[in-house]
């Protein structure tokens, strides 16, 4: 096939004219043009009077693709190469089932590779399948009632079930390719296959983590919900066992690979891996505030003039600023007409999120507004001195939103002005099961205050109507990333034999995307041992 770069489009909703563009581009008619594959679809909106959509396009052609080249004579048409992942599927498997703790997009895809290759691999979860889940997250969203087992953070599909499901990567790796088939042939959409930013959204993505659950039991494989671990079994210095609980009491599994994808918020087995003093490092990590805005209010800073184009769909944004004195802010995981989530995962702490879903037609925007800390900012210098921050933090929010899940807010006037916020304005909050207005100034530390103050004003000028009166910032997003990192070697296991820490929880991933792969990864590296 002949691939087409940067076809550029007004935004508009009939692509048959897709069809004539790449005509024109290889000078030929377009009933040449036997069939057309969108192989990317992005945004410019560079020129707010003149938004466009720029497409690369493979289109299988009548006649020598090899002529038709040579006569275009056009430097972005050329024969279409592209590089394709394949599993491994060794001829010896490890005699004992490998063991997958954690079943969000590291385990997943972790225990599908290694499922495929006929190992049948046993999956243990703290939490409970999506639909279950859903029905336990709403429950809290409503009523306050936390299940510490599964909520936003536990449970199938991991932390970005309950997300906007975005499937950014920044690396060039066939695998990411990969992924992506696989979320679109478990019922995503193939959409996701050529955006260039694309997302599933959290009402879709219930249904895709159930169905590569689905394959993964047909293999053989086996996922164990409400099945939280409680021990690592060694003997001279390699895994052989794992002790977990479930509903039926305390359980023992023997295994030899042991693949350690556990989540960031999976706090008791970071202290569990301390004790047996399995290799960890704190790391560096960011906390802040979600800031909320009308999703309207975006779209025009965007798209100006083509705000309102149903093409262009709810606009998004990326900002970061580096301050003077070297610390810096930014903004991560934004969700275009989205809701802002209560997220805790421990009994008195408030955490924040943001959600999205498919059609991302909620009335309000939301992103993480995150400032950077390193290990010397936190107060307590040992291997999980960031866990007590965050949990500092998170304890302080629930005081001050008043010990019900409600969460401290205020509206970007008031808090560069130093005031408590009194009313809202223009922009609603939606985090439920609801806020309690206050000065975020008396709840967060002054690290993270004054680079928010600074960096407000500035990231504005990017992005404008950011720092808006109105917004809405709701405290605290404190699990962005992990806040440690276990440590492992090349061969990608611990300084323990057999035990391989995976993921983003692990250290190694910041999103769907990456944790994927990283899975991939880690299941190449048994299958290859």
């Amino acid at each position: 096939m002949i691939r087409i770069r940067d076809i550029s489009l007004p935004p508009q909703q009939d692509m048959s004219q897709l069809v004539f563009a790449a005509a024109r581009q290889l000078r030929i008619d377009h009933t040449q043009i036997k069939r057309l594959d969108i192989k990317k679809r992005s945004v410019d909106a560079r020129k707010k009077n003149d938004v466009r959509l720029i497409y690369t396009v493979d289109v299988l052609v009548k006649g020598r693709e090899d002529k038709i080249l040579k006569m275009a004579h056009n430097p972005k048409a050329s024969i279409a190469q592209d590089s394709f992942y394949e599993p491994p599927k060794p001829e010896h498997l490890p005699a004992q089932r490998p063991v997958v703790v954690g079943f969000g997009p590291a385990g997943m895809f972790c225990a599908l590779v290694l499922a495929r290759a006929g190992c049948k691999p046993i999956v243990l979860e703290r939490g409970q399948d999506a639909k279950t889940r859903q029905t336990l997250v709403q429950r809290f969203w409503e009523t306050g009632a936390l299940d510490p087992s599964c909520n936003v953070q536990f449970g199938e599909g991991g932390a970005g079930t309950f997300s906007d499901g975005k499937l950014n990567t920044g690396v060039n790796n066939p695998r990411n390719y990969w992924v992506l088939e696989q979320f679109a042939d478990a019922g995503a959409g193939a959409e996701i296959l050529f955006d260039a930013k694309p997302h599933i959204g959290t009402d879709v993505l219930v249904t895709v983590v159930q169905n590569l659950r689905e394959e993964i039991l047909a293999l053989g494989g086996e996922v164990r919900f409400g099945a939280k671990l409680t021990d690592i079994v060694l003997q001279d210095g390699a895994v052989c066992g794992v002790r977990y609980e479930n509903q039926a009491g305390k359980q023992t599994l023997a295994c030899s690979h042991l693949v350690l994808a556990p989540g960031h918020s999976a706090r008791d087995t970071f202290r569990m891996l301390d004790r047996l003093d399995v290799p960890m490092q704190p790391k560096a990590f960011s906390m802040g505030v979600r800031i909320e805005h009308l999703q309207k209010t975006i779209n025009e800073a965007q798209y100006g003039a083509f705000a309102d184009n149903p093409a262009l769909g709810a606009a998004d944004y990326k900002l970061n600023v580096k301050l003077p004195d070297g610390t810096s802010a930014y903004t991560f995981c934004m969700c275009p007409g989205g809701y802002v989530v209560a997220a805790a995962s421990e009994e008195g702490g408030v955490v924040t999120n943001g959600m999205s879903n498919c059609a991302r037609d909620g009335e309000n925007a939301n992103a993480a507004l995150l400032v950077t800390l390193t290990p010397e900012d936190f107060p307590d210098k040992s291997t999980l001195g960031g866990v007590f921050y965050q949990q500092q933090l998170e304890r302080a929010a629930f005081e001050a939103g008043g010990k019900n899940y409600h969460a401290p807010a205020q509206l970007v006037g008031d808090f560069l002005a130093h005031r408590p916020s009194t009313a809202f304005g223009s922009v609603k909050p939606t985090y439920r099961p609801g806020v309690t207005l206050c000065e975020l100034h008396d709840v967060l530390p002054a690290r993270i205050t004054s680079v928010l103050e600074r960096a407000l004003p500035a990231l504005d000028k990017r992005l404008h109507g950011f720092a808006g009166p109105d917004a809405v910032m709701t405290a605290p997003e404190t699990r962005s990333s992990s806040p440690v990192r276990i440590v492992r070697g090349e061969n990608r296991q611990s300084e323990i034999a057999g035990l391989y820490p995976c993921g983003e929880g692990a250290g190694y991933a910041g999103g769907i995307m990456s944790a994927a792969v990283d899975g991939i990864l880690t299941a190449e590296a048994i299958l290859n041992a």
